[in-house]
């Protein structure tokens, strides 16, 4: 396959698509349900196989996770585009109408992207909702899937390119890509492809970003927190942190990082790794939270290991003033920390996991807590637990992040759970489109003028005035 060739081949169908009416993808969506419900055996004997091959390279189980595509996944995407068709056409939407002179009229209208190319993890689910969220909303998709799930990509790719043309959309809607090489041709076609959408690992998307000069939206990390405030209700506050960790662990708006305000650390602390450890979470942080944890599970009479039941161990950091983040020795802790508790480098709160790992961390109130996520976050999703409204008000305004949550998960980070149908991936930009991307952020507008023999030299001249007035 030529990629720059399919590439130029759809560049030209693009107005093809983007005029369909709104009725016509939508009755391609609804064929693609069906055919995806229809050929279910098929799907699912494939993924299988991707999963006995990724299981036999040892692939890491985070990974393994994401390829899984079972009856749940199927029946999820076929209710994402459900949902998809119920939402109204995004195209060829008036948002601004003005009337510049007596018979000059200006619109600004709706329209797609045109060709979007999108490369994405080992995700069978993610094939499904990009190819539908670009039919519904008129684009042209160049699709790359990982390599781990080939065979379930193909089947379910041809199976959505069929019901889609046989719908009536051209045959050039929707491409798939499968070879590696093929991702550098794609990233030459910038006179074709309007926007790449690289979803991945940091080093993918920086990768992308540096070898292209066509637009690129998307994100690199997620690097997720919740800050437990001292006003945080707790009976709710391990019930969210839970979710946050384990209900899709290898997801990119599970949290990674736990802040707690230091005067309710100490009591706090223990609490979470009691819970954590019956979710086998292992916690990093620093050496405050790591003796706070100790210390109320000796207070309660648990062992010092808090997580694993093993001897404690001592620490030697020197003691700091409270009110700052460095490794203390704390007198109620008898300078222990859990055994299997790891005191990590400043550095490492960058660190994205997708594992039933989370890093911890005391800070002196809400203004600590924003600094920390603003530095060490990825503005992708973060969230607070409290019950100060005021509180609550100036992390919302403070912290920079595509999305910003009061408590809750910050696994609602998505497309389907915002009522969009689906998402092609998240985005941590500001221009454009900002957190989950659905159907607006798939669309663009142009401006149309109609005159009736307008020329601007009658408005140099001085001849006629323009008189604007919104319609």
């Amino acid at each position: 396959m030529n990629i720059r060739e399919e590439a130029r081949a759809m560049k030209l169908a693009a107005p093809k698509l983007a005029a369909s009416s709104a009725d016509r993808r939508n009755a391609a969506l609804a064929a693609v349900a069906a055919a995806l419900d229809a050929k279910r055996d098929e799907i699912f004997a494939a993924n299988h196989a991707d999963m006995d091959a990724a299981a036999a390279d040892g692939v890491s189980g985070a990974v393994m996770k994401r390829l899984k595509f079972d009856t749940g996944k199927l029946e999820d995407v076929i209710k994402g585009i459900q949902q998809l068709i119920t939402l109204p056409d995004p195209l060829n939407k008036v948002t601004l109408a003005r009337e510049l002179d007596e018979g000059l009229i200006m619109q600004r209208v709706s329209v797609p992207i045109g060709v979007i190319g999108v490369i994405f993890e080992a995700r069978p689910d993610a094939l499904v909702q990009i190819s539908t969220l670009c039919i519904k909303s008129g684009n042209c998709a160049i699709l790359k899937g990982g390599k781990e799930t080939a065979r379930t990509n193909r089947v379910l790719f041809e199976t959505i390119h069929a019901a889609a043309v046989e719908a009536g959309l051209p045959a050039a809607c929707l491409l798939q890509a499968e070879l590696h090489n093929e991702i550098d041709e794609l990233l030459s076609c910038e006179k074709d492809v309007d926007l790449l959408i690289p979803r991945g690992s940091n080093a993918f998307v920086q990768y992308i970003m540096n070898n292209t000069k066509i637009p690129v939206m998307g994100h690199a990390d997620g690097v997720c927190h919740i800050y437990v405030d001292k006003d945080a209700d707790e009976t709710i506050a391990i019930p969210i942190l839970l979710d946050a960790k384990t209900q899709y662990t290898a997801a990119c708006n599970a949290v990674e990082t736990i802040l707690v305000h230091r005067d309710i650390a100490k009591t706090f602390l223990p609490k979470l790794a009691e819970a954590f450890r019956g979710a086998d979470i292992r916690l990093r942080g620093t050496a405050e939270a790591g003796e706070l944890i100790a210390g109320g599970l000796l207070a309660g009479g648990a062992e010092a290991s808090g997580i694993t039941g093993a001897v404690g161990k001592e620490t030697t950091a020197a003691p700091v003033t409270a009110g700052t983040n460095e490794s203390v020795q704390n007198p109620d802790a008898g300078s222990v920390i859990p055994e299997n508790y790891e005191i990590m480098q400043e550095d490492e709160f960058h660190r994205e996991y997708l594992e039933l790992i989370a890093s911890v961390r005391v800070v002196s109130g809400v203004e600590e807590a924003v600094e920390h996520i603003n530095r060490f976050g990825s503005h992708h999703t973060d969230a607070i637990i409290t019950a100060n409204d005021e509180t609550a008000s100036y992390f919302m305004q403070m912290v920079d992040s595509a999305g910003v949550y009061r408590n809750c998960s910050t696994r609602f980070a998505d497309g389907f759970r915002y009522g969009f149908g689906a998402e092609v991936g998240i985005s941590t930009s500001k221009l454009h489109a900002r957190g989950p991307v659905g159907l607006e952020g798939l669309v663009t507008y142009k401006y149309e003028i109609t005159g009736a023999g307008h020329i601007v030299g009658d408005y140099a001249s001085g001849r006629r005035q323009f008189h604007f007035r919104d319609l």
